[in-house]
Parts: C-alpha cells; sequence; structure tokens
C-alpha cells in the first residue's frame, strides 16, 4: 500500500548527510551491517529513525518473545498496515535469520490461518491490537493469554506497534524500493 502523495526528498546516505543524521545512520550501520533503503528514508527526521533503531532493539533484546515470535508480531503489524517493503523484508529476516518456518512466513503474508496454535494467537492478537487501535476485547485477550502469553506481551506487541507503524508509514509515504537483499521475498498487498 503506498501513499497517493509521494515525498520526493532524496535518499541519504553516509556520504550526503551530516550533523545528527549522519550519526544516526553510522548507529544503524552497526546494527544491520549496511543501510537499508527505509534508513536512508527515515534519516531525514534523526529523530524518526533514532525512535526506531532503539525501539527496535529494545524489542529484539527485552521482549521475551523468541525471534520466530518477534517475526510473527512484526509481519503481522505490516501485513495488517499494508506496508509491502516491510512484509518484504521481515519474510526474508524470517526465512534467513529468525527460523520462522515457510508455512509461518507464507501464511501471514497471505491471510491464512498459521498451521501453529500458538504463533496463531500471538498473529492474531497482534492483528487485533492494530486494527482496534489498542482496544482488543476481553475474549480477544483471553485467547492471546490463554495460548500461554503473558501481560507483558501486551505492552512489548504495543511497543512493536510503535516501532512498525514508524516504518510502515514511512515507507507509505516514500514509496520505498525494496532492497535487493529482500527481493526474493518481495511481497504485494493483495487489497
Amino acid at each position: 500500500m503506498l501513499a497517493e502523495y509521494q515525498m520526493t526528498l532524496p535518499p541519504q546516505s553516509l556520504e550526503t548527510a551530516d550533523g545528527p543524521a549522519k550519526e544516526v545512520l553510522q548507529k544503524a550501520l552497526k546494527q544491520v551491517g549496511f543501510i537499508p533503503n527505509m534508513y536512508a528514508n527515515m534519516v531525514h527526521s534523526p529523530g524518526l529513525l533514532n525512535t526506531y533503531l532503539d525501539g527496535y532493539a529494545a524489542f529484539r533484546k527485552e521482549s521475551g518473545l523468541t525471534p520466530a515470535e518477534q517475526e510473527v508480531v512484526f509481519l503481522a503489524i505490516s501485513r495488517e498496515n499494508g506496508c509491502e517493503y516491510c512484509v518484504s523484508a521481515h519474510s526474508f529476516i524470517a526465512d534467513a535469520m529468525s527460523g520462522v518456518p515457510t508455512d509461518v512466513t507464507d501464511a501471514i503474508r497471505d491471510g491464512r490461518p498459521i498451521p501453529d496454535a500458538k504463533l496463531q494467537a500471538l498473529a492474531e492478537f497482534t492483528r487485533v491490537m492494530v486494527a482496534s487501535r489498542g482496544l482488543p476485547d476481553r475474549k480477544q485477550t483471553g485467547a492471546f493469554l490463554s495460548a500461554g502469553y503473558g501481560e507483558r506481551q501486551i505492552l512489548e506487541i504495543v511497543l512493536a506497534i510503535a516501532v512498525k507503524t514508524l516504518s510502515n508509514y514511512t515507507n507509505h509515504l516514500f514509496h520505498t524500493p525494496l532492497d535487493a537483499n529482500f527481493e526474493g521475498r518481495r511481497w504485494t498487498d493483495p487489497r
């Protein structure tokens, strides 16, 4: 899903950025080893990219969720928001780094039920949190908690939603081109 309006600010790099923008790009490079196209756009607001990087790192390190569960959360949010860039990127990360079975990733991408009941509960609750703007009902919350998650994970999902909202909306506005690394898992929103 792309915004009707496309932002025209040119992507930044370590060579073109200066001051706080250059500093946050250097931080990004240390975190991921390259500057994804998304970061090259987000850095026009150094605070935006810095907030994204810090929140993303905190979720990865402190959420109490496994790497596979983290990818389920990121994919569910990005799909619900229609972010083609982030669904593609997190599909690649899920496959290559987080150990998510392809049938799980593909189910989320296609909007189908996930074959693993616990991951399905996680994906569905995450989707509900996005769609309801943080207003899940008792039944939805009960299903999530009954699947073996705790109230703390609800707050971690809020953190993930905040992080992915920053990136998803930026990608909508910039029509961010997909990095070559992620091309094999390109996703187009069918809606």
